[in-house]
């Protein structure tokens, strides 16, 4: 019971029935790199509730990236490096935004009204962070940071998924590569993408990489100036085992063709 005292926005969000903020896969892979899945779940705490959304709600891409997860845990597999998963839905608070933007704790997904995040307190914001948000990224920075002190120069792997269809706008790529301005990986890997039959590959499509989006790989990477690079794949693509199988094959090729030369490099810059 809470104690009367005590604002409820002031006590710990997760309960012990709650999953962690985040989950590790292969944590003892022996490749220097690292895989991350910002949007991996859909888990919402016990105290929030569903946020006010019906089930089939929070099953949309509006509360996770649909496949992405998987798609990581496979690729992770394949380049035998670990990968690191959000357990959260993106609407309890979105681990790849800052946390002072708007949509870090976004009260509209796709046309969705989200009433559990309307009319939130700094201290309601400041309780999911602690709780969902900042562990994550304490990991993530974490994990990279002991591969620097070690001598190696990561490479950072952010995996996501997109809708084929955004507001009746079809979106006809198969995977999107966004980057910033360090071009290391993005230009080999959009060149070897693009030598694969049949692909429509986006280059910051559908969504951009440069600063100030993409969050993540901007704060764990760019400040740090080794290799990144963050994947877009169309969530029809990998709605079946067989699917993620595939595009786990195709990136991890991909990722291996041009990966090494770049984290070798990476020292120089």
């Amino acid at each position: 019971m809470t104690d009367s005292a005590t604002p409820a926005d002031a006590m710990p969000l997760l309960g012990p029935g709650d999953p962690p903020p985040f989950r590790w896969h292969r944590h003892q892979g022996r490749r220097p790199w690292l895989v991350v899945c910002d949007h991996a779940g859909r888990a919402f705490p016990a105290a929030l509730g569903r946020l006010g959304l019906p089930p089939e709600a929070t099953a949309r891409h509006i509360a996770w990236d649909l496949g992405a997860g998987e798609l990581a845990c496979a690729l992770a597999d394949r380049l035998d490096a670990p990968a690191l998963l959000a357990n959260y839905s993106r609407l309890v608070v979105d681990c790849n935004r800052r946390l002072e933007d708007p949509t870090a704790f976004t009260v509209n997904g796709d046309g969705h009204r989200i009433p559990g995040n309307e009319q939130l307190s700094d201290a309601e914001r400041a309780r999911r962070a602690v709780a969902c948000y900042r562990p994550y990224h304490e990991a993530i920075a974490g994990y990279l940071g002991a591969l620097r002190g070690a001598g190696a120069a990561p490479l950072l792997v952010a995996i996501h998924s997109f809708t084929p269809v955004y507001r009746a706008a079809a979106r006809p790529w198969h995977v999107g590569v966004l980057w910033d301005t360090d071009d290391r990986i993005a230009l080999p890997l959009l060149a070897w993408l693009r030598r694969e039959p049949g692909l429509v590959v986006g280059d910051n499509q559908p969504y951009s990489g440069r600063y100030p989006a993409d969050y993540t790989v901007w704060q764990h990477a760019g400040r740090e100036r080794h290799p990144v690079i963050c994947l877009e794949i169309r969530q029809d693509l990998l709605l079946t085992r067989q699917g993620v199988a595939e595009w786990a094959e195709r990136l991890a090729r991909a990722l291996l063709a041009v990966g090494g030369d770049a984290s070798r490099g990476a020292a120089d810059v």
